[in-house]
């Protein structure tokens, strides 16, 4: 939200530093992200330079049929000449001048030079020469003001804008108005009425409005007007609209949108001569219901959208945008200004099914104040009367019964205590009160403006808190006990996230929510805060794999992220929630399985990897490992080539043992050999080290694969995989005759078992006892 502090002065009085009302308001009441300064410089007497002027000669250049030479008073002893390229103006009209010297917002600095021959000593200024509007077809013709005056007591040619972030719960921020109360409640500093006063009407025509559904549109005030001029805004209209992001469009669509900004109610204003049976009536739409909205695009309507209609058809969503059929042109002369309230859920899901945000669905959704809708027709209706030439001739408001304020019982010894901060109960009272509650007995009174979001004890202590939020002091609370432990999955928690942080990995966090899941069953949130965000999530690795690509298109190298986090599974009423490790690096196969074989050392398990396939990863670099799986991502999921796994952490402590018991190092010196098999092409190289071990038993100290081999030696369906092996005893030193009393068991054992048949090993070798490199052995 930009508020133009020239706009906010209008409602309350700023006498302090705006650096100091910037700090303020950040604590209390929204974040402001800076302060920006426009429009024309205020430094080494730039400003005097700027005047007002009246034209006193305007005749064809000379030497330029496009051009005028103009004699304009500026208040000194001598008329200056001025070459103007505009031609909406002649003598008698009151002109805007920057004299020789003056800097223009975009940095251009004018000076004395001749125009075709002719002398110009300044500048005629029209409105985007001073950031006062985006019109340069002719300059600024301003009301009769003496020549001389320094312009910028005429027009707003320097202000200063705050950049307010508001929160989701607060839509009363969402306007000027609101954020002078909250400026005159911090200051105690007297508030402005509400602008705005109707004019006498110019008649009493009939206004046809029909409200079929009160829960939608509590409330719908129509205004028709006559004789309507259609035209730019008044320069100060329109750039306080620009100050505030807005681009003007015309006197009254601009109307609307400066009311909006003024007061926080959104209006809209349709050509009523477009209006079939001058009617509208606020109803659902109907089925295969379309409307052409104001951007050119055809929607397609459902059932729960509200609509404006005429008697045959929708003109608007409403709250949302309005049609193109009854767009506001330049031919109107008659428009029919809607002042209405909307219910916030329905106008925020078509808001969202439609993918269509705009300023006023933005006000809607976070549910604006039913009352508002009064002050902000009465304020439009003034300014199109004044601005627009119009006749104010008709109006209706109907509405349901109102919401009634809520009445909260409140004690102020409540704040005390929460706050740990004593404010008298007198003190209490009136800042509530300037901040528009009114004070019942024991209870409180919230304003129609804080209706929606005030309505607990605890609220009104909020009120208090953020308003001596820099005087609470920074202490902790008292402790007066000390107990509980971690579990055993969060000691598991904090034991992977130092593995993998050790192993170089960078720990990332992605939301629970997507916008869609592979699972068909996976949870869709009834109300979700957008599109993107509707669906939880039954695994970790898309997300991990959308943050991996983010960081690739950047330009980051060797990225390695993991994620610890929850999934929720379809089951039954309420989704199951299991907690799930999940991580992405760069190196493909080897480098993710090597860090899952080094996480399960570093918890005493043993990881048993076996065939598998899933839709993110290769078809032949893929393996279950029991809690989870592992393998190198497809290239279609992300380009390159990247390893990943996710693994179940209830599962994985499962696999952990609970007690780690020693065992005495063996001091005889190992036995290796080499050993390859040739077996069916379904056979996984861990049932073959299974097997083998059963076989042989402890002697078995390691059975590594390293290699893996299809042709036609092996024949076709087989396989031969070769294993470095490690016989060792406890008892003492394996002879060679051991070693191959040891083999042989495993060569029958596997014979058996899977067909397998022995190639030729290699001869065996001593050698101290040594700690293997990481397998890199093929499932």
């Amino acid at each position: 939200m930009r508020i133009p502090v020239s706009w906010l002065r209008d409602y309350v009085a700023l006498e302090m530093p705006l650096e100091e009302l910037a700090e303020r308001l950040s604590v209390s009441t929204a974040e402001v992200d800076g302060i920006e300064r426009r429009g024309v410089a205020d430094t080494d007497g730039n400003l005097g330079l700027f005047r007002v002027g009246r034209v006193l000669e305007a005749a064809k250049h000379p030497n330029a049929d496009r051009l005028q030479l103009c004699r304009v008073d500026v208040g000194e002893r001598e008329p200056r000449q001025i070459v103007c390229g505009a031609w909406n103006f002649g003598p008698g009209a009151t002109v805007a001048v920057a004299l020789p010297g003056a800097v223009l917002p975009n940095g251009l600095q004018l000076d004395q030079r001749k125009v075709r021959g002719e002398l110009s000593d300044g500048m005629i200024l029209a409105e985007d020469e001073v950031d006062l509007g985006t019109d340069h077809s002719g300059i600024m013709i301003l009301p009769e003001t003496e020549p001389g005056t320094p312009l910028s007591d005429v027009l707003p040619l320097v202000d200063d804008v705050l950049l307010l972030e508001s929160t989701g719960n607060r839509p009363d921020l969402l306007s000027i108005y609101g954020i002078a109360r909250e400026v005159a409640a911090l200051y105690d500093l007297e508030l402005a009425p509400l602008p705005g006063e109707d004019p006498e009407p110019a008649g009493d025509e009939p206004v046809d409005v029909t409200v079929e559904d009160f829960d939608g549109c509590p409330r719908y005030i129509g205004r028709l007007f006559r004789d309507v001029a259609i035209g730019p805004a008044p320069v100060w209209l329109k750039a306080r609209l620009l100050a505030a992001g807005m681009r003007p469009i015309s006197n009254v669509v601009d109307i609307t949108n400066y009311v909006m900004l003024g007061l926080g109610n959104p209006l809209h204003a349709f050509d009523s001569t477009k209006l079939q049976g001058g009617r509208i009536v606020v109803r659902r739409a109907g089925p295969g219901e379309k409307l052409r909205t104001l951007d050119g695009v055809e929607r397609d309507l459902e059932p729960t959208d509200l609509m404006i209609a005429d008697a045959e058809r929708s003109v608007a969503l409403a709250g949302i945008m309005g049609g193109e059929e009854t767009e506001i042109g330049e031919d109107t002369t008659d428009v029919l200004l809607e002042a209405a309230n909307f219910e916030p859920t329905g106008i925020y899901r078509s808001s969202e099914r439609l993918r269509l945000r705009t300023e006023g669905s933005n006000r809607w959704e976070k549910g604006v104040d039913p009352y508002l809708a009064e002050p902000a027709a009465r304020l439009a209706t003034q300014l199109l009367v004044e601005t627009a030439g119009a006749r104010w001739v008709g109006h209706i408001d109907v509405h349901d019964k109102l919401p009634e304020r809520p009445v909260i019982r409140y004690r102020p010894e409540r704040a005390d205590d929460v706050n740990g901060l004593e404010t008298p109960p007198d003190d209490q009272y009136a800042l509530l009160g300037r901040l528009g509650f009114e004070h019942r007995g024991e209870a409180v009174v919230a304003p129609t403006w804080r209706a929606h979001e005030v309505t607990r004890e605890i609220d009104v202590v909020e009120e208090i808190s953020r308003f001596r939020l820099d005087e609470v002091p920074f202490t902790l609370p008292e402790r007066r006990a000390m107990f509980g432990s971690l579990t055993p999955l969060q000691q598991l928690q904090r034991r992977i996230e130092e593995v993998l942080a050790g192993l170089g990995l960078v720990e990332t966090y992605t939301p629970s929510l997507r916008e869609s899941d592979a699972d068909p069953d996976a949870w869709r949130l009834p109300e979700p805060i957008s599109v993107e965000l509707a669906v939880l999530r039954t695994r970790l690795l898309p997300s991990l794999i959308e943050a991996a690509r983010a960081n690739a298109e950047l330009g980051a190298r060797g990225i390695q992220l993991f994620e610890i986090a929850r999934v929720y599974l379809p089951e039954g009423e309420l989704p199951k929630e299991r907690k799930h490790l999940a991580a992405v690096v760069e190196g493909g196969w080897s480098r993710a399985k090597g860090v899952v074989e080094a996480l399960y050392a570093a918890l005493k398990a043993e990881p048993r990897f076996e065939r598998a396939t899933d839709d993110l990863f290769h078809p032949r670099k893929t393996a279950s490992v029991g809690t989870g799986i592992v393998g190198e991502l497809h290239p279609s999921v992300l380009e390159g080539v990247w390893g990943a796994f996710e693994l179940d952490l209830e599962e994985l402590l499962e696999a952990v043992p609970r007690e780690v018991k020693y065992q005495d190092v063996v001091s005889y010196p190992p036995v290796r050999i080499d050993l390859a098999f040739a077996v069916p092409e379904e056979v996984a190289a861990g049932d073959l080290i299974a097997a083998a071990r059963e076989a042989v038993g402890e002697e078995l100290r390691e059975m590594r694969p390293f290699d893996a081999y299809r042709g036609e030696q092996v024949g076709e369906g087989r396989k031969s995989i070769a294993f470095a092996v490690s016989f060792q005893s406890p008892e003492g030193t394996l002879t060679d005759e051991d070693a191959a009393a040891l083999r042989e068991k495993i060569v029958e054992e596997l014979r058996e078992r899977f067909d397998a048949r022995r190639a030729r090993a290699r001869a065996a070798r001593r050698g101290p006892t040594a700690p293997s490199p990481g397998s890199r052995g093929c499932p």
